[in-house]
């Protein structure tokens, strides 16, 4: 029970709604229910983050993968190794911003590096820019290697991402 002030009760006893509980428990309620709300779009935001990292990852690794073969002879590109990664860079809905991949028609192994950037745009942040670099190798050597059917062993490919 409540204790209640004898002169706070109205005739025959009653307090007359002097003393009430109703609504002692809305302004928790819109509390919690801000909260989570600001927890919900806190998630959104990240996951937000995390994808556009992912994405600019994967431009990041097709970029490298294009350009390095490139390095050492054109096989159909267009242009040059740079050019060839800010295509599949592009492709991939990221921008190029720096790629190591210079030509060079020895039959040395070699290593391209390349930066990509990609915005997304975060309800209440803006747009915020992220980037990710990816290496590849290429060994031309590894091109004359006559890796017959159903062979097993080592894989043959002269180009791969390195980690």
């Amino acid at each position: 029970g409540r204790w209640v002030h004898p002169g706070a009760l109205g005739p025959g006893g009653n307090a007359g709604g002097a003393v009430s509980s109703q609504g002692a428990a809305t302004p928790l309620l819109l509390a919690v229910a801000a909260f989570v709300a600001l927890l919900a779009v806190g998630i959104g935001d990240v996951a937000l983050l995390i994808g556009a990292r992912l994405q600019a990852a994967a431009a990041a690794d097709a970029a490298a993968l294009a350009a390095a073969p490139v390095t050492f002879d054109a096989f159909g590109a267009r242009a040059g190794p740079a050019a060839e990664a800010r295509r599949f860079a592009e492709a991939n809905g990221a921008r190029l911003l720096r790629c190591r991949c210079p030509v060079d028609r020895s039959w040395e192994p070699r290593t391209v590096v390349v930066e990509v950037a990609r915005s997304v745009s975060v309800p209440g942040w803006g747009r915020v820019t992220v980037r990710a670099v990816s290496t590849a190798e290429f060994e031309p050597s590894r091109l004359l290697i006559d890796e017959g059917p159903g062979e097993a062993g080592e894989e043959h490919r002269p180009c791969r991402a390195a980690r």
